[in-house]
């Protein structure tokens, strides 16, 4: 796992522990699921636009944007980015097409 996605996953768990008066993140946590969930779709549809615009600085903009609170949704669920490139490491190797017919 990368080292950034290990430091910020580290410090979103160190945020659970603060006070909402005093952190972006435990302002999030303390506010719940719905308003996480927020900002996960505000930011994805920002990162839409952006990649509907083309400009490659503000894709990776958003796209950090959207992944940050991504996995302030992970670690909200005591998830984390482990988990998610597990996932992605068990579809590796097959097609889509595969990965696709052997869901539920």
């Amino acid at each position: 796992m990368s080292d950034v996605l290990k430091a910020l996953a580290e410090v979103l768990e160190q945020r659970k522990k603060e006070s909402p008066d005093s952190s972006y993140v435990a302002s999030l946590y303390n506010k719940g699921t719905d308003t996480i969930l927020k900002k996960v779709g505000e930011e994805a549809a920002e990162t839409i636009i952006a990649g509907k615009g083309g400009d490659k600085e503000q894709i990776v903009y958003e796209t950090a944007d959207l992944w940050f609170h991504s996995m302030v949704l992970l670690a909200h669920n005591n998830l984390g980015p482990e988990d998610v490139l597990n996932e992605l490491s068990r579809r590796f190797g097959l097609s889509g097409l595969e990965e696709k017919a052997s869901r539920k």
